[in-house]
């Protein structure tokens, strides 16, 4: 049996990387990101990194594999954001857009 930091830290990364699944479907379902902040998502994705190299460094592989498929979601969410580009300068946003967010 696993010891009890093992099995509560296996829990923690499997509830945080699970926390992903949600955004990513809803940018799947809509192909948008619009709602979602580009520098929190490269920010978050930097500390995600460097989790996984003191992952490394420690040889802990549950925070090696937790965030490391944690990355791979992000960049998944990250796609979408990117595809959207940035709306051109010509280009009005509607007020009823607005409103409805």
């Amino acid at each position: 049996m696993l010891p009890l930091d093992t099995l509560i830290g296996t829990a923690a990364a499997t509830c945080t990387t699970a926390s992903y699944v949600p955004q990513l479907r809803k940018c799947w379902e809509t192909g948008e990101a619009d709602d979602l902040s580009f520098h929190m998502l490269v920010i978050l994705a930097t500390g995600l990194a460097l989790w996984v190299s003191y992952g490394v460094m420690r040889s802990d592989p549950v925070i090696v594999i937790a965030n490391s498929v944690s990355i791979a979601l992000l960049a998944c969410i990250l796609y979408f954001k990117l595809r959207q580009g940035r709306p051109s300068e010509g280009k009005r946003m509607d007020p009823k857009a607005i409103v409805r967010r």
